[in-house]
C-alpha cells in the first residue's frame, strides 16, 4: 500500500532544496485553473504514457495528488508502484487541503 504524507511534510520537501517529483491526478482543465507549484500533470488514465517523460527515474521521491475528494491520486500512485517506482506518496488532501491553509498555488492566468 502506498505512504500517506501530510501537508506539513509535503511543504517542508516543497520548500527543501530536492523537491519531490508532484504530480497533480486530475484532469487537464483542473491543473489549468491551479495546481501546487512545482507539479506537472498526469491523470490516472494517462499514468502508463506520461510517467516515462514526466519522472523518468523510478527511485525519486515521487508525490501524487488530486483534489481530496476523488481516488485519482490513489489510483495513479497504485498504477506507478505497478510501474516499479519506489518511493511513491499520496497527499490525500490534496488540493483543497492546499488552499484551505492558505498555501500557494499556481494558476493558468499567473503566466
Amino acid at each position: 500500500m502506498t505512504n500517506e504524507i501530510s501537508r506539513e511534510e509535503l511543504l517542508r520537501l516543497v520548500r527543501s532544496g530536492e523537491p519531490p517529483v508532484l504530480l497533480e491526478a486530475l484532469g487537464a482543465a483542473y491543473f489549468a485553473d491551479a495546481h501546487l507549484p512545482g507539479a506537472v500533470n498526469m491523470p490516472p488514465d494517462q499514468v502508463d504514457v506520461l510517467a516515462p517523460t514526466l519522472a523518468p527515474d523510478c527511485d525519486a521521491p515521487v508525490v501524487v495528488y488530486c483534489s481530496g475528494t476523488c481516488r485519482n491520486s490513489e489510483i495513479a500512485a497504485e498504477r506507478l508502484e505497478q510501474l516499479g517506482y519506489r518511493d511513491v506518496k499520496v497527499y490525500l488532501g490534496g488540493k483543497e487541503d492546499w488552499v484551505e491553509h492558505g498555501l500557494p498555488v499556481v494558476r493558468s492566468d499567473d503566466h
